[in-house]
């Protein structure tokens, strides 16, 4: 979904309703002013055409023959005008044209200029009484306003579209490093706090950058210190711990049989179950600081192979492990090496726990990065399956556990960026249990 609070499509807005408003004014002001300088013009003209006439409609009225006087007015190509000579009283004395004439009834009788919808007409008093009154029509003014406000606007019609479209490549390339960086910083989270490539980011940016990458810095140490914590912890609890089952069964070997060597067992039996709970809690703290991701990729097969034989040495589990790569011999994947231990070991282990000991658990390795344990067991129903990633949940199952291992995996996985789905019964089988993991590029 396209976030509406974007900063190009803000400036691309307003920067492109600036130049349409632009684009729109400068014209719109041009033709005002063409508009006006056109009838200043033609009144300039229609008074000079009108003052030029006057000697000689003076002396048609005082009788005199004038042979130069062809009774003809000025004709231009988009205009033509009409005159009459009127007195006070509203009689005609002169007309032209002649054919047709029509006094200008509602042209008042004084010096100045006056319009209707059609004409502008120019008066002036050219004997005590006698007015003359010169007209233009105003289809030539408005023919000539509008061709000269198309050749305005045009260029504008033609260059506005072209200028948007300017505008939207120079702020897309110019809001390309803030992208670049804002998809840098939204990669970066728990599982994954690598610096950032600071490459070729403007001046304005590359302070951020660095800055980003110190507080990557500074996180990454306080969990690097919060996973040492974790691990020292770990080796200082397992060490008492295996030290005491030890003890404990040295003392049950050497006690007779009876009731005494029987609470030695159960006190065995409680460090084992103290010894597995501290494991789990030590694992949950360190899926809890954030391993995950890392900065270069790893060979999950190979960690598989590793995991699988590890197990494989135990005595409760030998000969319980199939393993089925189905031809990936090798799947690179950028995990960190001991979060993938943490989530494959918990899902093998509740496998194993909560299987068949007679039929094998198989772990499947695919190319596409999906890694699937599935093992033979009765049918967990859907609303138990739905809630087995939660902490210290467990299914309705006799077997010994901690509730932690899958709410474990669940966490790491997140981490990583993968999905963790679990089915029963497994995929191809009528019954038991199967836990997939897909892991992305």
């Amino acid at each position: 979904m396209t976030n509406s609070n974007s900063m190009t499509r803000k400036l691309i807005s307003w920067l492109g309703g600036a130049t349409l408003l632009v684009w729109i004014a400068a014209p719109t002001i041009a033709a005002f002013i063409f508009c006006n300088n056109v009838n200043e013009s033609s009144d300039d003209l229609l008074q000079a055409s009108a003052e030029y006439r006057e000697p000689e409609l003076i002396k048609v009225l005082n009788g005199k023959h004038v042979d130069q006087y062809n009774n003809h007015l000025p004709t231009y190509k988009y205009w033509t005008y009409r005159e009459q000579v009127i007195n006070k009283y509203g009689v005609v004395l002169i007309s032209e044209p002649e054919e047709g004439q029509q006094p200008f009834p509602d042209a008042p009788l004084s010096n100045g200029f006056w319009g209707n919808a059609d004409y502008r007409v120019y008066t002036e008093e050219i004997q005590d009484g006698v007015y003359h009154q010169l007209a233009e029509p105003l289809d030539g003014r408005r023919t000539t306003i509008a061709k000269g406000a198309l050749f305005v606007f045009l260029p504008t019609l033609v260059l506005l579209p072209f200028s948007l479209a300017v505008w939207w490549i120079v702020i897309r390339r110019s809001l390309r490093p803030i992208e670049v960086l804002r998809q840098q910083i939204g990669s970066r989270d728990g599982g994954n706090l690598s610096p950032m490539d600071l490459g070729d980011f403007p001046a304005e940016l590359a302070p951020i950058a660095a800055s980003v990458n110190r507080l990557l810095d500074r996180l990454r140490a306080a969990l690097e210190a919060e996973r040492e914590f974790a691990a020292n912890s770990a080796h200082e609890l397992r060490t008492p711990i295996a030290g005491s089952i030890a003890q404990m069964q040295r003392l049950v070997a050497e006690l007779p049989n009876g009731s005494a060597k029987m609470r030695a067992r159960g006190i065995e039996q409680a460090l084992s179950s103290l010894g597995r709970l501290v494991e789990k809690v030590l694992q949950l703290a360190q899926a809890e600081s954030g391993v995950g991701m890392a900065d270069h990729a790893i060979d999950l097969v190979r960690s598989v192979r590793l995991e699988i034989d590890d197990l494989r040495k135990k005595p409760q589990y030998a000969g319980r492990l199939h393993l089925n790569v189905d031809g990936c011999t090798t799947l690179m994947r950028k995990v960190d090496v001991d979060a993938f231990g943490i989530l494959l070991r918990n899902l093998i282990e509740n496998a194993l726990i909560h299987g068949l000991p007679t039929v094998p658990t198989t772990v499947s390795v695919q190319t596409d990065g999906t890694i699937a344990i599935a093992n033979a067991g009765p049918v967990v129903p859907l609303p138990d399956l739905e809630g087995l990633t939660k902490r210290f949940s467990r299914g309705a199952t006799p077997a010994a556990g901690s509730g932690l291992g899958l709410h474990i995996a669940n966490m790491v996985i997140q981490r990583i960026g993968g999905s963790l789905e679990l089915a029963s019964p497994a995929r191809g089988r009528n019954d038991g249990f199967e836990a997939i993991i897909r892991i992305p590029q």
